[in-house]
């Protein structure tokens, strides 16, 4: 035990050395590296005793751990340690799939909050919501848990089940969630025709393949028919990869920029361009968000709003902007460190903002869609007269199509919205080329 505390105070001697000597160039400097010297001999006092009167044994690497960890959780949400364990879990999380209950997490103000859930996982079919805060994991409360800890608590085996408890925005009550794990796949785009020229695709979050994923479901729709008109869904999309997002808005942008990020450093300053790609996409262009949408889907919402290229509807975004990097470290542990922020082609920061849409529209609440469906099951036409003509076979094929998707735009008020202004935009270019 004391040759291990006696090289845990030798690497720390040495990190101070190298922290002291360059300092010399100016006094301001000088007196900022003692007064981490002097912390770090507090720190280094604080181990010692700990070491040799702490009423058990401690385990001095995990006592580094914790207090790199706290460290980290001291600075933002979301700097931390990866532990190896969690290290190889951060990188499943961008490439393949893994077992839970299908959440993006954060915290605020000490509560561990959801970002967003996943569409079709376990967590978006119990009705948990972004906002959300989790006060408990199987019991154990999560106050001033980072997520890194909570994820490890909320995977498990596929099949197993687990309770979580929460407490909705503006409600008091503490409402309980059982859920059963099941393997959550990284397949982050579905793309379909809502109506003739009308393409539907949702992002869900952006992983190691999103963009060529993208590319190639647009190309398949277009080899059945034109596209006029896209709607694409960001809601609770919670982000993920930085170059994945700027390749989304790039499709649709030839030029200018799609965002760029700024630091404390130089070469954490970055500018992303788009590319002249030449192709077909000039067609009329509505994006959803919600307050689950963050990040990543913020960058796309916003280069294309500022662009002018697209119509935000929905309502506002989350509001994270920040970049991090992920660096690896020798003991297979990672670093997650923020290192910048990023901002709109026209210089807004979406930290602690977001994104405003163009077209506020409010999501339906449960009760909202029961009556909006009611109602419907209400309306009289042609078709319910007795002795009414009938239709062809054709009319007839129509009419389900149609069905189909007044029930689907009657129960999501904001695709709804979605849908009817770049029909809209749809139709008045058609008028403009004739």
């Amino acid at each position: 035990m004391k040759y291990s505390f006696s090289l845990t105070i030798v690497g720390l001697f040495l990190v101070i050395g190298i922290f002291v000597q360059p300092s010399l160039a100016g006094d301001e400097t000088t007196q900022e590296s003692r007064k981490t010297y002097q912390q770090l001999e507090i720190f280094a006092n604080i181990l010692s005793l700990l070491q040799k009167n702490y009423v058990e044994e401690i385990d001095t690497s995990d006592v580094l751990d914790g207090a790199i960890k706290g460290l980290l959780y001291n600075l933002d949400p979301h700097s931390s340690y990866l532990a190896p364990d969690d290290f190889t879990e951060f990188q499943e999380d961008t490439s393949g799939s893994f077992s839970g209950i299908g959440i993006e997490i954060t915290t605020r103000n000490g509560n561990l909050t959801v970002i967003s859930p996943i569409a079709d996982t376990p967590a978006a079919k119990a009705g948990i919501i972004a906002n959300d805060v989790i006060f408990k994991i199987n019991g154990k409360p999560t106050k001033n848990m980072s997520p890194h800890e909570a994820v490890k608590l909320l995977r498990g085996p596929v099949g197993s089940s687990l309770t979580i408890s929460i407490k909705r925005k503006n409600s008091d009550e503490l409402k309980d969630y059982t859920l059963t794990r099941q393997n959550i796949p990284l397949r982050s785009v579905k793309s379909e025709f809502l109506s003739p020229g009308i393409v539907y695709s949702r992002i869900s979050t952006f992983q190691a393949n999103t963009a060529g994923d993208f590319k190639n479901r647009l190309e398949e729709l277009y080899s059945q028919q034109s596209i006029s008109g896209l709607i694409l869904d960001l809601r609770n999309n919670p982000g993920g990869l930085l170059n994945q997002a700027v390749a989304i808005a790039d499709i649709f942008l030839n030029k200018g920029k799609i965002v760029y990020t700024r630091g404390r450093r130089p070469d954490q300053n970055t500018t992303y361009r788009a590319h002249n790609n030449s192709k077909n996409n000039n067609y009329p262009l509505v994006v959803l968000i919600n307050e689950g949408s963050a990040s990543a889907s913020e960058i796309v919402a916003g280069a294309l709003q500022a662009h002018k290229r697209a119509v935000i509807v929905g309502t506002q975004s989350f509001g994270k902007g920040s970049v991090q990097t992920v660096i690896p470290l020798p003991n297979g542990a990672g670093l997650r460190m923020t290192t910048a922020r990023y901002y709109t082609p026209d210089n807004r920061s979406i930290q602690a903002q977001g994104i405003t849409p163009d077209v506020e529209i409010a999501s339906f609440s449960s009760q909202q869609e029961s009556q909006e469906k009611e109602a419907s099951a209400k309306r009289v036409t042609e078709a319910d007269l007795d002795n009414h003509l009938k239709s062809t076979t054709a009319a007839k094929q129509q009419k389900q199509n149609n069905t189909k998707l007044q029930e689907r735009l009657a129960a999501d008020s904001q695709l709804h919205s979605g849908y009817n202004i770049v029909k809209s935009l749809t139709l008045f270019s058609q008028y403009q080329k004739q």
